[in-house]
């Protein structure tokens, strides 16, 4: 029988962990910069540029993840 990696398994789930957490940042961080510096908007971060920074944070992290999740991790 061939060794499939398993959600269960400890590695795959810290590199999913930490896709996700980087994937949250960068989707968050690229939020904040489209609204802080996009020409015509006001240069200000309010409390709804950051409540849609957490949004498309969470967004980019759960896509990445369903995305990880359905690629094969072996070649072949």
């Amino acid at each position: 029988m061939s060794p499939e990696s398993t959600p269960e398994d400890p590695a795959r789930a810290a590199r999913l962990r930490r896709a996700g957490f980087g994937a949250f940042l960068a989707g968050a961080a690229a939020t904040l910069a489209f609204l802080a510096f996009f020409p015509g908007l006001p240069h200000v971060i309010d409390w709804g540029a950051i409540i849609a920074a957490l949004a498309i944070g969470g967004l980019a992290r759960w896509a990445l993840q369903s995305h990880l999740r359905k690629k094969p991790t072996h070649p072949g």
